[in-house]
């Protein structure tokens, strides 16, 4: 099976790597009124994360098959700033802000033309088959870490770096 193509790109910022995920909003996107429908914002920034493990070589397909690991949400906190509306090119920003044993803590916020719309903190756990705490193996450890700027991405993860 070939690996999926990644949208989005990565950029480095002073306390790390952020991940930039583009969307477009699509009539089904929208309630009757043209504005984005409130859950809707869930499954954008589901998106982002799926794109940004992806751009980190982490196939969560495989890890589910050969290590019997899971991500899932364990806690989602959301804050509607402003609305989004139909045709609206919107960027989904993510960054790893913490990283513990079996679980991480990401926030992520949805812009449009650099203003912000939505703001979300999420925290994922990673579980084993049997739904209980799995510790993060090593190699993908090391790549959230790099994220949080404790550590380097591989070459070319990041835009404009070789």
């Amino acid at each position: 099976m070939s690996e999926a193509r990644m949208l989005g790109r990565f950029e480095r910022e002073e306390a790390g790597v952020r991940h930039i995920f583009p969307l477009s909003v699509y009539w089904e996107d929208t309630d009757a009124g043209g504005i984005v429908y409130y859950a809707n914002y869930l499954k954008f920034i589901e998106r982002a994360r799926t794109d940004m493990l992806r751009g980190l070589g982490i196939n969560q397909q495989r890890m589910m098959t050969e290590e019997g690991a899971n991500f899932v949400v364990r806690a989602c906190e959301i804050e509607y700033l402003r609305p989004a509306i139909m045709e609206d090119e919107l960027e989904i920003i993510t960054r790893v802000t913490d990283l513990r044993g079996a679980s991480l803590r990401m926030a992520q916020d949805i812009c449009r033309d650099g203003v912000r719309l939505v703001e979300t903190k999420v925290r994922i756990a990673c579980l084993d088959a049997d739904g209980r705490p799995q510790r993060l193996s090593s190699a993908i450890n090391e790549k959230f870490n790099a994220m949080i700027g404790q550590g380097a991405l591989p070459a070319k993860t990041v835009a404009g770096e070789e």
